[in-house]
C-alpha cells in the first residue's frame, strides 16, 4: 500500500495518471449539475414561508459546505507535507486554496443575495458570516504567505503551518449556530438530524453537493498537472513533454 502511495505521488506518475482520471471527475460533474439544478428550480416544490427565494440554498448550502471541506483538504495535505516531505501534498494544497476561496465567496454572496428578503439587510455580523469572512480571509492568507518566499519549500512549509492553525476555524463555523444566538438557521443536514422535510428538495441539495464535490476534484487535477510542470520544469521527463509540444 505505502509503495502504491509513494509510486502515485511522484509528479511524473501522478501527472500521467492525473490526465487520465480528469474526465472522471468533469463529465459526473455537468450530469450531476444539471440534473440538480433541475431538481432544484423545477421539481422541489415552493417553500412555504420563503416562497420561490429558497432555491439560492441549492447553491449556497454546497458553496459552504465545499468552503470548509477544500479547507480541511488543505490542511491535511499541507500537515502531510510537512510530516512526510511529500512534493505533491505541497502541490495539492496549493492549487485547492484558490478554489476553496472561490467557493468560500460564492457561499458568501449566495448567502447575502438569500439574506436580503429574508433579514431585510445583506449583511449582519452574525457569528455564523463573520466565521464564514475569517475563512475567506484565511484562504487569502495562505496564497498570500505561500508567494511572500522565493524559496518554493520554504513558502510550502511556511503556509502549510498557517494552514494547519486555521483548522480551529472549521468547528467554530459549524457549531456557530449552536453556541451564540444567531439570525442564521441550523444546519440542513447533520449525522443526527435531517432539517429539511421535502424529499425533493433534500434530494436537490445532495445533488449539487456531489456535483460541486466533482468539480473540485477536476479542478484540483487540472490545476495539479499545471502546478507540477512548473515545480519540475527542470526535471528530463517535464523538458520531453515541452519538446514535444513544440515539434
Amino acid at each position: 500500500m505505502w509503495k502504491w502511495i509513494q509510486a502515485f505521488a511522484s509528479p511524473k506518475n501522478f501527472y500521467q495518471i492525473s490526465q487520465q482520471i480528469t474526465p472522471w471527475f468533469l463529465y459526473p460533474f455537468i450530469v450531476l449539475a444539471l440534473v440538480g439544478l433541475y431538481w432544484g428550480l423545477i421539481v422541489a416544490p415552493i417553500d412555504y414561508q420563503q416562497g420561490e427565494s429558497y432555491r439560492i440554498m441549492f447553491i449556497h448550502v454546497p458553496a459552504a459546505w465545499m468552503s470548509m471541506f477544500i479547507y480541511l483538504v488543505l490542511a491535511i495535505s499541507g500537515g502531510i507535507g510537512l510530516i512526510l516531505q511529500i512534493k505533491l501534498a505541497y502541490v495539492v494544497a496549493k492549487v485547492s486554496a484558490p478554489i476553496g476561496a472561490a467557493f468560500t465567496f460564492l457561499a458568501l454572496v449566495t448567502g447575502a443575495v438569500w439574506g436580503k428578503p429574508m433579514w431585510g439587510t445583506w449583511w449582519v455580523w452574525d457569528a455564523r458570516l463573520t466565521s464564514e469572512l475569517i475563512l475567506l480571509f484565511l484562504y487569502l492568507a495562505y496564497m498570500s504567505l505561500n508567494n511572500a518566499f522565493d524559496n518554493p519549500k520554504t513558502a510550502s512549509k511556511a503556509s502549510s503551518v498557517l494552514a494547519i492553525v486555521g483548522l480551529v476555524n472549521l468547528p467554530i463555523i459549524h457549531y456557530s449556530v449552536k453556541w451564540w444566538n444567531t439570525l442564521h438557521q441550523g444546519a440542513s443536514v447533520s449525522v443526527n438530524k435531517v432539517a429539511i422535510q421535502d424529499t425533493n428538495m433534500l434530494i436537490a441539495l445532495l445533488l449539487m453537493s456531489m456535483a460541486f464535490k466533482f468539480l473540485y476534484g477536476a479542478l484540483m487535477l487540472m490545476r495539479a498537472r499545471d502546478e507540477i510542470l512548473v515545480t519540475e520544469q527542470n526535471s528530463s521527463w517535464v523538458k520531453k513533454i515541452i519538446m514535444k509540444y513544440k515539434q
